[in-house]
Protein backbone atom coordinates (compact mmCIF):
# COMPACT_ATOMS: atom_id res chain seq x y z
CA UNK A 1 0.00 0.00 0.00
CA UNK A 2 1.31 3.43 -0.87
CA UNK A 3 1.08 6.70 0.13
CA UNK A 4 0.44 9.81 -1.40
CA UNK A 5 3.46 10.72 -3.93
CA UNK A 6 3.73 6.86 -3.88
CA UNK A 7 5.96 6.78 -1.00
CA UNK A 8 5.97 3.75 0.95
CA UNK A 9 4.11 3.80 4.86
CA UNK A 10 7.18 3.53 7.20
CA UNK A 11 4.88 3.21 10.29
CA UNK A 12 6.58 3.91 13.56
CA UNK A 13 5.41 3.72 17.13
CA UNK A 14 5.85 6.09 19.83
CA UNK A 15 5.27 5.16 23.33
CA UNK A 16 6.60 5.70 26.73
CA UNK A 17 6.47 5.05 30.34
CA UNK A 18 8.05 5.40 34.03
CA UNK A 19 11.59 3.32 34.27
CA UNK A 20 13.08 1.10 37.11
CA UNK A 21 16.27 2.86 36.84
CA UNK A 22 18.47 5.71 34.74
CA UNK A 23 20.38 2.47 33.63
CA UNK A 24 18.08 -0.03 32.12
CA UNK A 25 14.37 -0.22 29.99
CA UNK A 26 12.46 -1.90 32.23
CA UNK A 27 9.62 -0.08 33.61
CA UNK A 28 7.99 0.12 36.12
CA UNK A 29 4.13 -0.41 35.41
CA UNK A 30 3.66 -2.23 31.71
CA UNK A 31 -0.54 -1.56 32.86
CA UNK A 32 0.16 2.67 32.96
CA UNK A 33 2.17 2.38 29.26
CA UNK A 34 1.59 5.58 27.41
CA UNK A 35 0.75 4.82 23.77
CA UNK A 36 0.89 7.44 21.93
CA UNK A 37 0.31 6.49 18.67
CA UNK A 38 1.33 5.10 15.42
CA UNK A 39 2.32 7.79 12.92
CA UNK A 40 3.23 7.36 8.92
CA UNK A 41 6.67 8.50 8.90
CA UNK A 42 9.49 9.37 11.31
CA UNK A 43 9.00 12.69 11.02
CA UNK A 44 5.72 12.88 12.32
CA UNK A 45 6.40 10.88 15.07
CA UNK A 46 9.52 12.38 15.96
CA UNK A 47 7.54 15.27 16.49
CA UNK A 48 4.86 13.54 18.96
CA UNK A 49 8.01 12.30 20.87
CA UNK A 50 9.57 15.44 21.45
CA UNK A 51 6.02 16.85 22.61
CA UNK A 52 5.52 13.92 25.20
CA UNK A 53 9.15 14.41 26.56
CA UNK A 54 8.67 17.81 26.90
CA UNK A 55 5.47 17.57 28.88
CA UNK A 56 7.19 14.70 31.10
CA UNK A 57 10.54 16.90 31.32
CA UNK A 58 10.32 17.00 35.44
CA UNK A 59 9.76 13.21 35.74
CA UNK A 60 13.69 11.57 35.52
CA UNK A 61 12.04 8.51 34.98
CA UNK A 62 9.47 8.84 32.28
CA UNK A 63 11.31 8.14 28.51
CA UNK A 64 9.27 7.86 25.52
CA UNK A 65 10.38 6.06 23.01
CA UNK A 66 10.15 5.39 18.60
CA UNK A 67 9.72 2.09 17.16
CA UNK A 68 10.27 1.76 13.78
CA UNK A 69 7.29 -0.92 13.45
CA UNK A 70 7.81 -1.17 9.53
CA UNK A 71 11.21 -2.84 10.58
CA UNK A 72 9.06 -5.69 12.40
CA UNK A 73 7.03 -5.98 9.94
CA UNK A 74 8.95 -6.39 6.83
CA UNK A 75 12.58 -7.63 8.33
CA UNK A 76 13.88 -7.47 5.02
CA UNK A 77 13.58 -3.54 4.06
CA UNK A 78 15.27 -0.74 5.69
Amino acid sequence: MTVAGDQKQLLHLVFGGELENLQDVQFRDLKALDIVGIYPDYATALTAWKSKAQQTVDNAHMRYFIVHMHRLLDPQSN
